[in-house]
């Protein structure tokens, strides 16, 4: 017998269909689909962008460290941070590495 949570679940499902009809059903399906789609994909990006940072600071810590100039991590840092549109010139790669870090958690928001 159907009881409690089931009667609300039957009658919102009845609801759905009178209020989009079963035509309107698929595309909402699908507009739900991508969205969750687009929103993994877009955490996935930040993910990596997060990854490419830490492996950036790692580096820089290294290559101080080591006096030796580091190899082409000031370009990746430079590209990241030109893609998120964050402004370069006379800006030091660590404050450059703390924006894209302070961007990067804005966006996950």
């Amino acid at each position: 017998m159907i009881q409690g949570i089931e009667w609300i679940i039957v009658a919102a499902i009845i609801i759905v269909l009178l209020l989009w009809g079963p035509s309107k059903l698929p595309k909402l399906a699908r507009s739900l689909g991508e969205a969750k789609r687009e929103f993994q994909k877009a955490m996935k990006e930040a993910e990596s962008v997060k990854e490419e940072i830490t492996e950036i600071g790692r580096l820089e810590t290294t290559s101080t460290a080591s006096s030796s100039p580091p190899p082409q991590s000031s370009d990746k840092l430079i590209e990241v941070a030109k893609a998120l549109g964050i402004e370069t010139e006379g800006k030091t790669r660590d404050q450059i590495a703390q924006e894209i870090i302070e961007r990067t958690k804005g966006q996950k928001s």
